[in-house]
């Protein structure tokens, strides 16, 4: 007989791969529902193949949100994998925006009046199910679009799960022209079960608690050290690279997953990224893994000032911030001009290695 979602969660409980947790535990019997009306549905067939029959029963679906580090991503990945269909999508809630904004770009080029009709039916062909990780809408251009979208998404017999660190009422919150977002967080809480998961415990912080975060020399042993936390942290896959607009721009993470992204020095400070593209990054991440830190001097001035302005921004934006370098921070940047503001950078770099320091 095939275990329910609550088992196969036990069942890693019992293996030591998870801990117990009854926050967690809570969730399982909702997406389990939800898991069930999705494999008894057929698959979608031809135009007229359903024709004469009964409109299919369609899952209510679910929007799990709490704080950072609960478990949400983990819960929704449990579902996911263990949810026999074919036509199933998971995929990070920036990146999927992204592509509808790109899909948008190149419809309207052919002239329609309405081109999130096309988009939303392109996408309902593909998949029954949307996993969306990390739902948040901060970009003006999504947030005039996603009620639309997800309306003709719903009706056209797609179910959507989604996390996300805060309740619907809250997206988007002082965005600009935010009372025409208003329907879209209404239809949310009509089509979508909305659940706080209620767990005391920050487990992406707790794994990380009197972890080493800050790895030198930045050479193949911090590689490997850094990888098996990336594992410890995503579970060892990927969502591919994070694309984030900003003003027009495209900023990319290379490698992202459940809140955490990975990228190198020079993807992030290498290029010319401002203020701007690093708060996207903070908003975006919950965990920064940056890689192959080198000496800062007159050589790299420019690519040392974005690096001060990435580690503000993470600072104040609460994000972990996991690093290989060449040095400890007090020992990057010591001769040059710049060198002796970089002290109070030094510092901040020195205080996020805090094991509590996230959480305070």
């Amino acid at each position: 007989m095939r275990q329910t979602l609550t088992e196969i969660y036990d069942a890693h409980i019992h293996a030591g791969t998870l801990r117990a947790d009854a926050g967690q535990r809570a969730v399982l019997p909702v997406l389990e529902e939800v898991r069930q009306v999705l494999e008894a549905q057929p698959a979608k067939r031809g135009v007229f193949a359903g024709l004469f029959a009964k409109p299919p029963v369609l899952p209510k679906g679910l929007y799990l949100w709490g704080g950072v580090g609960r478990g949400k991503s983990m819960l929704m990945d449990l579902f996911f994998e263990h949810t026999a269909i074919a036509a199933k999508r998971r995929v990070h809630f920036h990146a999927f925006m992204q592509e509808i904004q790109g899909q948008l770009h190149e419809v309207r080029k052919t002239g329609v009046d309405d081109a999130i009709r096309p988009v939303a039916e392109a996408v309902a062909d593909a998949v029954r199910l949307l996993c969306f990780d990390e739902m948040q809408i901060t970009d003006i251009a999504d947030a005039m679009i996603v009620g639309r979208l997800f309306q003709g998404l719903f009706d056209r017999g797609v179910t959507i799960v989604t996390t996300s660190n805060r309740p619907p009422r809250d997206l988007y919150k002082d965005g600009l022209n935010r009372p025409l977002f208003l329907p879209f967080i209404a239809l949310l809480e009509d089509r979508l079960t909305v659940h706080e998961l209620e767990s005391e415990t920050d487990y992406r912080q707790h794994r990380l608690a009197g972890a080493q975060v800050w790895f030198t020399p930045a050479g193949a042993a911090a590689r490997e050290a850094i990888g098996a936390i990336w594992t410890e942290l995503t579970g060892g896959g990927s969502d591919g690279p994070l694309r984030l607009a900003v003003k027009g721009r495209e900023v990319v993470l290379p490698d992202a997953r459940s809140g955490v992204a990975r990228a190198t020095f020079w993807d992030l400070c290498g290029k010319p990224l401002g203020p701007a593209d690093y708060l996207a990054i903070a908003d975006a991440v919950r965990v920064l893994i940056l890689e192959e830190i080198p000496h800062l001097g007159i050589s790299n001035y420019n690519e040392a000032k974005r690096f001060v302005t990435l580690i503000d921004t993470l600072y104040e934006a609460k994000v972990r911030l996991i690093a290989s370098a060449a040095d400890e921070p007090e020992r990057i940047y010591t001769e040059g001009e710049g060198s002796f503001e970089f002290a109070r950078t030094a510092s901040r770099l020195r205080e996020m290695q805090g094991a509590d320091w996230a959480a305070g």
